[in-house]
Formats: C-alpha cells, structure tokens, sequence
C-alpha cells in the first residue's frame, strides 16, 4: 500500500515549508510508516484529490484521504497503535492541543511576520499573485514593509519561545526523554522559518535552539533533508 503526503512548495520542490506539513512529516517517521511526499504549489492545492482539501497536508493511506496535521495525527494513532505513540495517552492528546495554541496564536504571527517576504520570493508567478494579494490583505501590510522589521521580530521570538525553555529545563524533549506530536507542532513551525529565511536567528547557548537541533536529528535526521 502507497502512503501519499501533498505538502506545500514553492518553485523548488526540494523545499517543503508548510510547518503544518512538517508535523505530519515527522509523525509519520515517528510511527516508522513509509510515505511518497508530493509538494505541492499554492494554486495547485485545490486540485488535489478532487477537491478534497484547500489546504495541506494531505493524507491518502490506501482509500483513506485526512486533512489537517492534528486530524492526521489523531488517525495514524488508532490506526496503528502497535507503533510508537504520538500522544501517550488522551491527556497527551488534550496537551498537544494546547501546545498547537501556544504554537499558532503566540509563534505562528511572529513567523509569518519573519518569513512572508522571503516566502513570496520562493514562488513561481502565479504562486506570488495569489500569495500576495492574500497575504497583504490579512496582515494589512505590503510584503516590502517586513524586512525592516526583522531585528524587532527576532526579539519578539526570543521572548514568545520563553514557555518551551522553560520546559526543557526538566526535560530533553517536550513530550518528557522523548518526543512526542507535542515536538513535532513547534518544531515544524521553526522548520518553517529555517527552510524559508535559513538559519534559526537563536544563539547556539539556546536551550530552544538546542532543542530544535535535537528534532532535526530524529528518524534519521528527517528534517535536515530539506532548507
């Protein structure tokens, strides 16, 4: 059976970035399951599947076809339980639900903030039409004003990674001595930044960084394939 995951590029299909698709990356190492990645352009998105999506990741497994990370996580789980747990538990589950706000509501702005320009410049002309006029809509902003806010936003994530340091100090990973889905929702918005601005803007010194680091070397140093 052919596992199939659509996931977001740009011009470059060597470069995946959409964090949500990362999540779902990592946990289908997690749970050791072999999948064909198929990146996917903005515009192209919505053919996909017939329609099933307008957003990815996309899952097929088999005759089955998931949308969202968090919906896909929670499939892969009872799908295949006797394969590492994503969650450990249902209180694992209720957790990374509120990791995935934390995530969203207090990292996700400062990294679009961050990335959106270089972002634009990654697609291909009709990408960069549609990414444009959406972008510029929702921020309110021209794409052109964001790099001069860079040194700002790089504080502003600085201050908004302080809750993930503040767990490491009693663990290596967010899910406890190993990761869990928990893991995988930060580190795919951080892969997010890497694979479309390059080098995380932390100091080596950085327990988040270390962390990150830690991530990019799981399940054969998945996340380093790609940015």
């Amino acid at each position: 059976m052919t596992r199939i995951l659509y996931t977001l590029c740009g011009r470059d299909e060597r470069r995946p970035f959409s964090p949500h698709s990362w999540k779902t990356v990592m946990a289908l190492a997690h749970k050791g399951l072999d999948f064909e990645e198929r990146p996917t352009p903005f515009t192209e998105i919505p053919k996909l599947e017939n329609g099933f999506s307008k957003t990815v990741p996309i899952l097929r497994d088999g005759d089955r076809l998931v949308r969202d990370s968090f919906d896909i996580a929670l499939y892969l789980e009872e799908a295949y339980p006797d394969r590492p747990t994503l969650f450990g538990g249902e209180g694992g589950k209720a957790l990374s639900r509120f990791v995935e706000g934390v995530s969203q509501t207090l990292v996700h702005p400062v990294l679009t903030r961050l990335a959106v320009k270089d972002i634009h410049d990654m697609l291909a002309e009709p990408d960069q039409i549609y990414f444009r006029e959406t972008r510029e809509a929702y921020l309110g902003r021209k794409l052109e004003e964001f790099p001069p806010m860079r040194e700002a936003e790089i504080d502003n994530l600085k201050q908004r990674l302080e809750p993930i340091r503040h767990t490491l100090k009693h663990q290596a990973f967010l899910g406890g001595a190993t990761p869990l889905f928990a893991d995988y929702i930060v580190f795919g918005a951080l892969q997010w930044l890497r694979v479309t601005t390059g080098p995380l803007p932390l100091s080596s010194g950085d327990t988040a960084l270390q962390w990150y680091e830690r991530c990019l070397d799981l399940h054969g140093a998945k996340g380093r394939a790609f940015g």
